[in-house]
């Protein structure tokens, strides 16, 4: 059986930028944003891209056309020969019939609740009703999809699916959290012997949601919404939040089954601009006092924190299971992923590295599979995207001969030269095998540097990625390493960057430069079987310089999607001050005369 599973619409921009206000900051404030496909061919994910890797425009919530194409070449596939499409959204009467009950018991004048009921009908007429959606896959591909091959899958179920699948199965416990659903933000529930059951009375709707909440506070302090939250954590560790803290006294109330309210829904940005000037005592000139954003960025993490413990308590009265899954947009908060799990009886936490949107085709695809007699046969590598070969990379060296220099290495001496080349303080663009999928750089795509330098931090910050200097990143480090290195409490292994720990005392002032203010770092593990390269240039570097870990951060700019292809990776290198970039088995400096 061949499934192919996508996310994504192709009017929904143009829609919600007319309708919602999705435009300049706010433009990934709509459905279907980080559009993406993947393919599964008898129970195994064979390939997954993101279509803002193939389109080069960040976020994209575009219809995944290029995306679609690269999996079935990759496969050697065809679009007659996919058995199912499974697309990660699922508008059905039920949802309907509650985004409409949102609106006519909404307390507004009549008059803007049949605008709004007229705005709805056009956005489902247009994307979300099934006729919508085979129109949108025939427009963009030329192929004409059947409603009897189209499988609709609830947004969340496809969240769910990601991280169950990718982590082995088996029974776990759950909570999916994002900005929102088709009308819901948040789920609990459990997997037991194989069938998913969710708590009803602990759902939270998308008027109340939590990620949107952060999301209009990321907006306030001068940031991107639905893209820059991980700044805010970033900047959150440059202090204490304040005593008592504002969020949870003025804003968000707790209530029973692990529920919570917020006062506006989130697109009440104005009402909320007002409320936070007032609570946190400050106003539009303020705003900008770093004093006041790191107040703000320290409450606003403090409230995720609490209001996931809060929902974590309630899994926890009503599931038995000792194990957790983590899912959806807020779980890309590994300052909060890490908290969850030691504060809890959970033994055992999960965060996929498809946990927010761009994972949702993956999760459609198992999903679609397994309810047709394949059960999904997954590695939990991230490894899916587009490889290039040694022609492909020398094409693009040559086409650039003017302006850089390069040498080609032995295939068993790329380690051992790499590592001595970061021994020194220096950048160094690393572009190896297959792309890997979701948010995160994790060593095929990524920018390297030496994290013994105390300012390498800020080197690569504004030479680099030319992005804010509060912002930290990340080490990789060997599995059987970190334990020395971390103290990793419950965990054994954070392969996918999505949980942060403390840095031994030890250690600290050996990797300075992958050390965040407050003492900690976001780590990756390696394991020999994930990624062979990298564990051998992280043993090669070690042992040339005593150093356990590696700075390892997404070779991009600010603004710019993870580089894909080698002419993406060439382009990155020459606009910025990197100093070194490894294509494969090449090493490329830029040439003195350029």
């Amino acid at each position: 059986m061949i499934v192919l599973g996508y996310n994504g619409f192709g009017k929904v921009a143009e829609l919600f930028a007319r309708y919602y206000g999705s435009t300049g900051i706010d433009r990934h404030m709509l459905y279907g944003h980080d559009s993406s496909a993947a393919l599964m061919v008898d129970g195994e994910l064979v390939a997954a891209v993101e279509e803002e890797r193939l389109n080069r425009e960040k976020k994209t919530g575009r219809f995944p056309a290029r995306a679609i194409e690269w999996v079935l070449r990759a496969a050697g596939k065809t679009y007659d020969e996919v058995d199912v499409f499974a697309h990660s959204w699922r508008f059905s009467q039920d949802v309907m019939n509650n985004m409409i009950a949102e609106i006519v018991d909404a307390d507004a004048p009549v008059d803007k609740k049949f605008a709004r009921l007229r705005r709805l009908d056009d956005t489902y007429t247009r994307i979300f009703s099934q006729e919508a959606i085979l129109a949108d896959f025939h427009e963009h591909t030329g192929h004409p999809l059947t409603a009897e091959k189209l499988v609709t899958v609830p947004h969340h179920l496809a969240h769910l699916m990601t991280g169950y699948h990718l982590s082995g199965g088996g029974e776990a416990a759950f909570v999916v959290s994002d900005g929102r659903a088709e009308w819901l933000s948040a789920i609990l529930g459990e997997v037991r012997d194989g069938k998913v059951r969710l708590f009803d009375d602990a759902t939270v709707d998308g008027d109340n949601s939590l990620a949107l909440l952060f999301a209009v506070l990321t907006r306030y302090l001068g940031f991107m919404p639905n893209n820059d939250e991980y700044k805010v954590m970033g900047l959150a560790g440059h202090g204490p939040p304040p005593e008592p803290n504002p969020l949870l006294k003025h804003v968000v109330a707790l209530t029973g089954n692990g529920r919570y309210t917020i006062p506006y829904a989130p697109r009440a940005v104005r009402a909320y601009y007002a409320l936070f000037d007032r609570i946190f005592d400050t106003d539009p000139d303020g705003r900008e006092d770093f004093d006041v954003r790191v107040r703000v960025a320290a409450a606003a993490q403090e409230m995720v924190e609490a209001v996931t413990a809060h929902q974590l308590r309630a899994l926890e009265e009503r599931s038995a299971l000792p194990r957790l899954l983590f899912e959806g947009g807020l779980a890309l908060n590994c300052v909060n992923n890490t908290k969850l799990l030691e504060g809890s009886r959970f033994a055992e936490m999960e965060v996929s590295f498809g946990a927010s949107d761009p994972g949702v085709a993956i999760g459609a695809a198992f999903y679609a599979s397994q309810e047709g007699g394949d059960k999904p046969r997954v590695s939990g590598s991230p490894y899916l995207g587009p490889a290039y070969g040694d022609d492909e990379i020398l094409a693009i060296l040559d086409a650039h001969a003017g302006r850089v220099e390069w040498r080609e290495l032995a295939p068993g001496d790329v380690a051992r030269e790499t590592a001595a080349l970061l021994r020194e303080k220096c950048v160094l663009g690393w572009f190896q095998g297959r792309t890997e999928y979701g948010p995160r750089a994790l060593g095929n795509r990524s920018i390297l540097a030496n994290p013994r330098f105390g300012d390498i931090k800020d080197i690569i910050n504004d030479r680099i990625k030319h992005r804010e200097p509060f912002r930290p990143f990340a080490p990789v480090v060997l599995e059987d390493v970190a334990p020395e290195v971390f103290e990793m409490g419950k965990k054994r292994a954070s392969p996918y960057m999505t949980f942060v720990f403390p840095v031994r005392p030890g250690y600290r002032d050996l990797i300075p430069g992958a050390t965040h203010v407050d003492g900690t770092s976001r780590i990756q593990t390696i394991r020999e079987e994930d990624n062979p390269l990298l564990a051998e240039l992280l043993r090669a570097f070690t042992e040339l310089t005593g150093v356990p870990c590696l700075i390892n951060t997404s070779f991009n700019v600010a603004g710019e999607p993870i580089v894909c292809s080698p002419a993406d990776a060439m382009d990155c290198f020459l606009k910025t001050e990197m100093d070194y970039l490894v294509l494969g088995r090449f090493v490329a400096t830029k040439s003195a005369q350029r």
